[in-house]
């Protein structure tokens, strides 16, 4: 039996297919970004300033996908990234996106702001498990979920950095997407005429933090935006020597996500980290920041002759993005939005549906580029390589 993503032809018809499944306030609260969304934007469209320079007359019958990110062998090098409380948008939330993510070889990220607990993951999938972690200002809280996920069998830690408050998403606050959630008729309205949402927002966890639900950590009130709901969690004090802790604490690969800028690379690297994450927060905490692909060149220069990776988020709806990034020296790229349009509008078989696509446009990607193996991607395969740090061709 076909099912409605069968007949997606790209992520564009994902994502308009969990517009029209989703009530406004959720989808927004997905598809937002802070401020004026400028970064958000920007991290789409900086994609096509990146131009390739294609090779010919090169065997390209017998491609290779696969890659080694932070000790996980993976089948594509794109990840499934953290993303919050996933559940508002499938009852299967983090269960269906992780047995996708295993289905097609690759690893599913946990978020701190999960709906489920890794523990509950962990049940429905053999795959490779990380864990995104926010170093709350209470250290008793961030070890107590450190040692859930280290427990579940996570086998590499990302520690977002760049969340000392929450940024100001206006989506939310208009929309009333805020805890508890503001009704208006105007939402009222837009839910009654969801009801397909609805019937299946109430099979799932709701809105509950699976991770640190139990610990005394989520507030019980206050009209606040969804992001501002973490607000008095979130650390404005935390420094470097927090990665140090979270070391002692995990014992394990760390990436330090939310790095932008070669010095904080440096630094990272310098304090052992295994992987850096080039990445804004999808837009959603600092607007204006430049892309991430933008940040990417400079952060790999930096870097080169170590033994940090780097990884990158943020703006990827093409394989021939995936292509891009890893041209520019990310080893592998992590994917937020996507899958959750897929999760949106078909659950588990959407966020596959939105894997099986990209793969087959990194597939195709690679034939027309003249390039057998992902890991041979360089800038020798980009027109006019990118200026560092601008990620525009020099005209």
């Amino acid at each position: 039996m076909s099912r409605k993503s069968d007949r997606w032809t790209n992520l564009h018809d994902a994502r308009a297919a969990a517009r029209a499944a989703l009530p406004r306030m959720v989808f927004d609260f997905v598809d937002g970004g802070a401020g004026d969304e400028v970064s958000a934007r920007a991290n789409l469209s900086a994609y096509a300033d990146v131009r390739f320079a294609p090779r010919v007359l090169v065997d390209v019958s017998a491609l290779r996908l696969e890659t080694t990110v932070l000790g996980t062998p993976l089948s594509i090098p794109v990840v499934l990234g953290p993303t919050g409380m996933p559940a508002l948008v499938h009852p299967s939330a983090e269960r269906g996106a992780a047995a996708a993510a295993f289905e097609h070889g690759t690893a599913f990220t946990m978020s701190t702001t999960s709906s489920f607990s890794a523990a509950e993951v962990v049940k429905h999938t053999e795959g490779p498990l990380w864990f995104q972690l926010y170093a709350w200002k209470d250290r008793a809280l961030t070890e107590e979920v450190i040692a859930q996920a280290r427990e579940a069998g996570a086998r590499a830690l990302l520690f977002t950095v760049d969340t000392p408050t929450a940024g100001i998403r206006e989506r939310d606050l208009r929309n009333g997407m805020t805890v508890p959630p503001r009704v208006n008729m105007r939402n009222a309205v837009d839910v009654l005429s969801h009801l397909g949402w609805g019937w299946r927002f109430r099979q799932g966890p709701g809105i509950r933090l699976g991770t640190i639900s139990g610990l005394g950590a989520v507030p019980k009130t206050g009209a606040l935006g969804v992001a501002g709901w973490f607000g008095h969690l979130f650390n404005r004090s935390q420094t470097w020597d927090d990665l140090e802790w979270i070391q002692d604490q995990w014992r394990g690969p760390i990436a330090v996500k939310g790095i932008m800028t070669p010095a904080d690379a440096r630094r990272a690297h310098e304090l052992g980290a295994a992987a850096v994450v080039v990445s804004n927060h999808g837009g959603r905490q600092l607007d204006g920041v430049q892309a991430t692909i933008e940040a990417l060149p400079r952060v790999v220069d930096e870097l080169v002759g170590t033994s940090t990776e780097v990884l990158i988020d943020g703006g990827v709806r093409r394989g021939a993005d995936v292509v891009k990034a890893l041209a520019l020296g990310a080893r592998a790229v992590l994917i937020g939005r996507p899958w959750l349009y897929g999760l949106a509008a078909d659950g588990r078989h959407g966020v596959s549906a939105v894997l099986r696509m990209l793969t087959h446009e990194i597939q195709n990607t690679l034939e027309l580029l003249g390039c057998a193996d992902v890991n041979d991607l360089d800038r020798r395969f980009l027109a006019h390589p990118c200026r560092p740090g601008t990620g525009r061709n020099p005209g």
